[in-house]
């Protein structure tokens, strides 16, 4: 399903805020993302919500920490029927989500770099090798521990594809519609451009929720990628 290709990302201060953009959306919006902003006000029942509805939901939670506490916290968060979660890539901490999210379907996506770091932000924290490679060795070790997929700039798409096949998951931040504001995200590309160079999702926020007509944002999003 097309419209299931683009996340929307509910990045918003207020749980009011969110329930607006879900109702301008209507039925072009499928599938949302839930995050810190929001999880701590009402996003649990919110998600759970929307799963009811028949949405998909996409917990942006990144998280990180011993395995068995990590395995832990995912166990609990799979009443909520949710789509993907993520999970920064670490071997513990992957491994401790799988086996946390059970027989749920629940997808664990490796956040490998974020896409608000660049080979300045990389250097920063006395990582030597150029972010491609990080990327490459994080998203291996993750493979390894039994993550679904990546969390991953559309830049580094075309390697992880031709790397490890078409099997795992690439979900995409830093997408900016042509002539948008790119914002703090440094490494960015069109929702066309991200899915040609092998990205299954999307993950879109002030584009479509800060515009004036947010469903002819989406739907102008959606006329973009076409049949992709």
């Amino acid at each position: 399903m097309t419209t299931d290709r683009i996340i929307t990302a509910l990045d918003l201060p207020t749980i009011a805020d969110a329930e607006n953009v879900i109702s301008t959306l209507g039925d072009l919006g499928t599938f949302y993302k839930i995050g810190y902003q929001l999880f701590p006000l009402g996003g649990y029942q919110l998600a759970s919500r929307l799963v009811e509805e028949g949405k998909k939901v996409f917990l942006d939670l990144k998280l990180l920490d011993i395995g068995s506490t990590v395995e832990k916290g995912v166990r609990s968060l799979t009443s909520i029927g949710a789509d993907f979660l993520t999970v920064h890539a670490d071997h513990d901490a992957i491994k401790g989500a799988v086996q946390g999210r059970g027989d749920s379907g629940l997808k664990v996506l490796a956040v490998t770099v974020l896409t608000s770091w660049d080979q300045e932000a990389v250097d920063r924290h006395g990582i030597t090798e150029p972010v491609e490679d990080l990327v490459m060795r994080r998203a291996e070790m993750a493979l390894g521990a039994g993550a679904d997929g990546f969390i991953a700039s559309a830049i580094e798409a075309p390697k992880l594809r031709a790397r490890f096949g078409a099997e795992p998951l690439i979900v995409t931040p830093g997408i900016r519609p042509a002539g948008a504001d790119v914002g703090d995200q440094k490494r960015v590309m069109t929702p066309a451009q991200a899915l040609d160079q092998g990205a299954d999702h999307l993950v879109i926020g002030r584009p479509i929720t800060a515009a004036t007509d947010r469903a002819a944002a989406m739907q102008n999003i959606l006329d973009e990628i076409g049949d992709r």
